[in-house]
């Protein structure tokens, strides 16, 4: 750029404002909520947030997350209840691998529905009408599975995020799911896609095999008219170690 062409606009990026500034709480408070979400405020952008009355939910991506932490998960789903008679408040919080997920996790702590829609400027948008139903699908039944595993690579040249799930239902069918989000860089979209497995084994085997470059196709999820299998007790996802797999 020569010197006398004008820089080009950068939009700024937005901050998250948790509004705690009216309230006088306890140091302890303060504390526990610092160590667990405010040490990294600066660094948190907000993808969607509702305010209700003393309610506030929060999607949020964490820039830094897998700093010193491969593979970590880069959405923060935030709930901040306050309290202005007792000048305190309280909060839960929960990092999470898909900002679908997220918002699954805050309707069910009593975020309506329709008001933790994704801002369609923070992010790269559904590549596909496939993405869009299944993201639909995450929000709303988010509460039937249990996360076993997640990565996140943030590398330019592959952005994916793998998730291992389990179906809290023993009878369903594909019991053990995968969702791979991906990231093209030259489009700036993201497509999601999902994947059923028989085993825990088998789900983070393929999960194993994305990261590498390694992974034959999704294999199809059964149709629930397919499902047969006697009642039993579901394997809980086993525990994977930290790091990307090389």
């Amino acid at each position: 750029m020569s010197p006398t062409e004008p820089e080009p606009f950068r939009k700024p990026i937005p901050q998250v404002d948790f509004a705690l500034g009216g309230i006088a709480a306890d140091a302890e408070t303060y504390l526990h909520f610092y160590r667990e979400v405010g040490v990294r405020e600066d660094m948190l952008v907000p993808l969607a947030e509702h305010h209700d009355g003393p309610h506030s939910y929060y999607v949020l991506f964490d820039r830094v997350a897998t700093y010193g932490h491969p593979g970590a998960p880069q959405v923060l789903a935030v709930h901040l209840q306050r309290d202005y008679k007792k000048q305190t408040f309280s909060f839960e919080q929960a990092p999470l691998p898909l900002p679908a997920m997220a918002q699954s996790w805050l309707i069910h702590r009593g975020c309506p529905h329709g008001r933790i829609g994704l801002d369609p400027i923070s992010g790269p948008p559904p590549a596909d009408e496939a993405t869009r139903a299944l993201e639909r699908r995450l929000v709303g039944d988010g509460d039937h599975y249990a996360m076993g595993y997640s990565y996140t690579s943030d590398d330019p040249d592959d952005m994916v995020v793998v998730v291992a799930l389990r179906a809290l239902d023993e009878r369903a069918p594909s019991p053990f799911r995968v969702i791979v989000e991906e990231v093209d860089a030259e489009t700036w979209t993201h497509t999601l896609r999902e994947g059923g497995f028989e085993t825990v084994d088998e789900a983070l085997q393929w999960c194993d095999n994305r990261l590498t470059g390694e992974a034959g196709p999704l294999p199809p999820v059964r149709p629930a008219a397919a499902a047969n299998r006697p009642a039993g007790v579901a394997k809980p996802p086993a525990a994977r170690p930290p790091g990307r797999p090389r």
